[in-house]
């Protein structure tokens, strides 16, 4: 299920919703030049070491490292020596949203922050909307690491600020309009969906596939995080009201024929 459009017009330019997809896409070629490939995004050395890891989040001062393959910590039980050199947890938190494991991830993630990213912008303004992104990013980095602190498994992607802005949506614009591409098996059908419903089966089966992840666990890093995304939606369901203080009046008030 992926969307296409939303019937809610922009009155300014999203300036930040498209510097930010400008510096995902920037960031995702710089991660290659190390190696990696399009489609498999970058080497597992840059993963380990600009990806986010519970681990270090919680363990503040060890640093994780690849060895035969394998990612191990400073601290853990048998595990001895120092990881080489590494950056700042801090650094890690922030590095990770801008960081993609496959042209496949980072399109599905920009697609979603340009639909629904612009509106949101809209309503809150540039500034609030750029600390609104990033505070959903941490919130989503905090949920995936309460649910296994001792975790080594690297985390990237947009897809946890991206989902703050989903949730701060639903609550801007729970009855816009969502032109979305639904395949079915072997066939595919374009329907316009309602915001609220488009997000609710979403949610949904973020919730659904992380509960089962609890229930049999990968331990794999190229598993999606999807308490993450949880973790992001559920800050922008919370925080919207303190960021946004305007819909826009298109959506109050339509003045002309969706599409």
């Amino acid at each position: 299920m992926f969307p296409l459009k939303d019937n809610i017009p922009t009155r300014r330019t999203p300036y930040v919703t498209i510097a930010l997809i400008a510096a995902n896409v920037l960031v995702f070629f710089l991660q290659l030049r190390g190696g990696g490939t399009l489609f498999g995004g970058p080497t597992e050395q840059t993963v380990v070491d600009w990806g986010v890891i519970p681990y270090e989040v919680t363990h503040l001062g060890d640093h994780c490292d690849l060895l035969q393959g394998q990612v191990v910590c400073e601290g853990q039980p048998g595990v001895s020596g120092q990881a080489d050199d590494q950056p700042a947890t801090v650094v890690t938190a922030f590095s990770s949203m801008f960081m993609h494991a496959g042209l496949l991830h980072i399109g599905g993630n920009m697609l979603f922050l340009w639909i629904f990213g612009n509106n949101v912008e809209d309503a809150m303004g540039r500034v609030r909307f750029i600390l609104f992104y990033l505070l959903g990013g941490l919130a989503a980095i905090a949920l995936q690491t309460a649910v296994d602190v001792d975790a080594a498994v690297p985390s990237l992607g947009a897809s946890g600020a991206v989902a703050g802005v989903l949730g701060g949506y639903l609550l801007l614009y729970p009855r816009a309009k969502v032109l979305t591409l639904v395949f079915l098996i072997v066939f595919f059908a374009f329907i316009e969906l309602p915001a609220i419903a488009f997000l609710f089966i979403w949610f949904a089966q973020q919730a659904v596939f992380g509960l089962a992840d609890l229930t049999d666990p990968t331990g794999e890093g190229g598993g999606v995080a999807y308490f993450a995304h949880i973790g992001g939606f559920l800050f922008g369901l919370l925080a919207i009201k303190l960021f946004a203080d305007r819909q826009q009046d298109d959506y109050v008030q339509p003045k002309y024929p969706v599409y």
